[in-house]
């Protein structure tokens, strides 16, 4: 039996390895022909064609993690496939590897898968994602989010503070800081725009260049507006580096940890975490779908591939994989709008066609 599991293992593991580079070398190609238009722009350095190579190498981990369930399901399924159409799974059976065995050999399997998953999303990507950003900071100048920038909410005493963040320099710093503050009352109090910041120590911000204009109606007398121009400023905040960056990174390619304090600040400060706590869970649940893939491409190894065509069959195990993905996004953003429980939204479709493969295995099973 251990010769036997061996056999799947080495012959799942190549399949899995084969498609992964397949999918990646092409992923690679379409990032480099999209990562040409910045080559020529003017930055630090200038950004040049060895740049946007080792950028789109660098986001190599991320396109990984991923595929990585989708080229499980695929690989597994061409393996069990090929081993029924050749009948080495018939003698598999007859050789003591019943159902439930298999099943447990493939699981083990994809544990193995799911530790890789997990190891490559939450630390081989980020790591590499934010070099690629850095690389790409340095040569353009500046990294943003959108038109508007980044924004943060914060609650000091009974006042609260929108802080702005238009774009992260390569040095670490900030450009276009602007805060403004309210009072219980929800009445804007002060405004700052600073050119420029970086964080000090001690949860202080360090702001250059700065124009702070304060808003004051004192008691029986006309409002007034304050005007302050000071070349530096510094800004008490528990605001940190890792919040203001993890604004301006969309939260699929954040980390498992750094989803879970962002949301946690965002609750801290009454915004709405329900999108990051969704994308936190998915994160915990999407190595798992690794599990799901191989229980779904189980059922091939019992089909009998000689009344029919083996491509055939594999393309639908294909298609089932990717319905799951697509129910996986749908359940995203249904739960999104509809508020529905986080963890939920996340495991219900890995729940869903686990059930429906079992299933499948019990009653292809039984039938034979």
């Amino acid at each position: 039996m251990k010769t036997l599991r061996h056999l799947i293992y080495r012959e799942t593991l190549a399949a899995v390895a084969f498609v992964s580079v397949g999918f990646l070398s092409l992923f690679f190609f379409f990032d480099l022909v999209d990562e040409l238009r910045w080559v020529g722009r003017s930055g630090a350095n200038g950004y040049q064609l060895s740049h946007a190579l080792l950028f789109v190498a660098l986001s190599i981990p991320n396109h990984l993690y991923e595929l990585l369930p989708i080229t499980v399901l695929i690989g597994t399924i061409f393996v069990m496939a090929r081993l029924a159409q050749s009948s080495e799974f018939t003698i598999m059976r007859t050789s003591g590897m019943g159902p439930g065995r298999a099943l447990g050999t493939l699981l083990a399997l994809g544990g193995f898968f799911v530790v890789l998953t997990f190891a490559v999303g939450d630390y081989l990507a980020p790591l590499t994602e934010r070099t690629a950003q850095a690389i790409k900071m340095g040569h353009l100048g500046r990294m943003t989010t959108g038109a508007t920038g980044a924004w943060l909410k914060e609650r000091q005493g009974d006042h609260s503070f929108a802080v702005n963040v238009r774009a992260l320099t390569p040095e670490g710093g900030m450009l276009g800081v602007r805060i403004f503050e309210f009072d219980g009352q929800g009445r804007l109090v002060s405004q700052i725009h600073a050119a420029g910041g970086r964080w000090g120590t001690e949860g202080v911000w360090e702001l250059q260049q700065v124009e702070h204009s304060r808003f004051a109606a004192p008691a029986g007398s006309d409002a007034r507006v304050e005007h302050l121009q000071a070349p530096s400023l510094q800004w008490p905040t528990r605001i940190s580096a890792d919040m203001v960056s993890a604004s301006v990174r969309k939260p699929e390619k954040m980390a498992t940890y750094d989803l879970f304090q962002y949301q946690r600040h965002l609750n801290a400060n009454g915004q709405t975490a329900q999108r990051y706590e969704i994308e936190f869970w998915r994160k915990v649940f999407y190595p798992l779908s690794c599990l799901v893939m191989v229980v779904l491409a189980l059922p091939f190894a019992y089909l009998h591939f000689r009344s029919g065509g083996i491509a055939a069959q594999v393309f639908g195990g294909v298609m089932a994989g990717i319905s799951f993905f697509l129910l996986n996004n749908v359940f995203g953003y249904a739960g999104n709008l509809q508020n529905w429980s986080p963890w939920i939204t996340a495991a219900a479709p890995g729940f869903i066609y686990s059930l429906l493969s079992l299933a499948a295995l019990g009653w292809l099973v039984v039938r034979r």
